[in-house]
């Protein structure tokens, strides 16, 4: 049996990682110390329209031997201290799947494990997780990727995909799992720069006068890089990205609103930042970007002041 270890079991690898638990799949959370102490004394408790868990979970504090995939769900600003967390736990065969927001986080992966073991993958959840551990999933479906991203790696992806489908969210297996990350990329940059600019949820920002005329120029904006780096959305994604961020009435934010509303750290560096260097670079103008990323900046700033 492939044995998995999930770094981290917060919202995201909480949600999946329990999945597989639930569903009988070897799986070993990699946790802090507090983490660690809420799984003992509550298990991992899951509320979803899908279906509530409340499952036995096995935590460490300190990785321990090899595994045969180690599956990422941290924030991307704690990915220096991931990559030192898990590294005794990647053996010559072990698979790396990282679940980060963005793109920039391949480069460091590579780094450290070699390019061969770092699969890509991703996905698409609203979930949380609350301050007694339960993690809580705001709504269904989930979305998961995950593949190769060189020919070398289709076999053991596979093989990992037939492990993750066992969890019930129905994985999908991508040959082109680059443009998928992409595709994410710059719905992401868009979507979470607009609610966090206007600090507000996609359907107060719809009622106001200018608000769906913005959505679409920062898509544009986003959709511009992702071209020029040659992933061009695809229109069926676009269609529905737009779809998601001009929804009238919709109560849906992004998580990195959520941070911010509740003074936290946030990934802009990783997304929107990122994605404002790689516009610089290739000479795209993307003012409204730009606006997000100095307003986010100036959070930062402020909280950290």
């Amino acid at each position: 049996m492939m044995r998995l270890l999930v770094l981290g079991a917060g919202a995201i690898g909480g949600y999946f990682g329990g999945r597989l638990l639930e569903a009988g799949v070897d799986v070993t959370f990699l946790v802090r110390e507090g983490r660690a102490k809420q799984l003992r004394e509550r298990g991992l408790v899951i509320e979803s329209p899908v279906g509530n868990a409340i499952l036995s979970a096995r935590a460490l504090t300190r990785a321990e031997g090899n595994y045969d995939a180690v599956i990422l769900t941290c924030k991307s600003y704690d990915l220096e201290d991931a990559i030192g967390a898990v590294a005794p736990a990647v053996g010559p065969s072990t698979l790396v799947l990282p679940l980060l927001n963005g793109m920039r986080h391949l480069e460091a992966l590579d780094h450290r494990f070699g390019e061969p073991r770092v699969l890509g993958g991703l996905c698409h959840i609203g979930v949380t997780m609350e301050a007694d551990g339960t993690i809580r999933h705001l709504s269904a479906p989930a979305f998961f990727a995950v593949g190769p991203r060189l020919p070398t790696q289709a076999q053991a992806a596979q093989a990992l995909h037939v492990v993750l489908a066992r969890g019930g969210f129905t994985p999908l297996y991508s040959e082109v799992i680059l443009q998928e990350m992409w595709e994410k990329f710059y719905f992401i940059a868009a979507y979470a720069g607009l609610t966090c600019l206007m600090r507000a949820p996609i359907g107060v920002i719809m009622a106001t006068r200018d608000g769906e005329r913005l959505a679409a120029e920062l898509m544009a904006e986003t959709a511009a890089v992702a071209t020029a780096s040659g992933h061009p959305p695809r229109a069926d994604f676009v269609r529905r990205s737009l779809r998601t961020m001009t929804e009238k009435g919709s109560p849906a934010t992004s998580s990195m609103l959520r941070d911010v509303l509740r003074g936290a750290p946030t990934e802009h560096a990783h997304v929107i930042d990122d994605m404002l260097v790689r516009a610089n670079a290739l000479g795209i103008s993307t003012p409204i970007l730009r606006i997000v990323s100095a307003h986010l900046q100036a959070y930062e700033a402020h909280r950290t002041r």
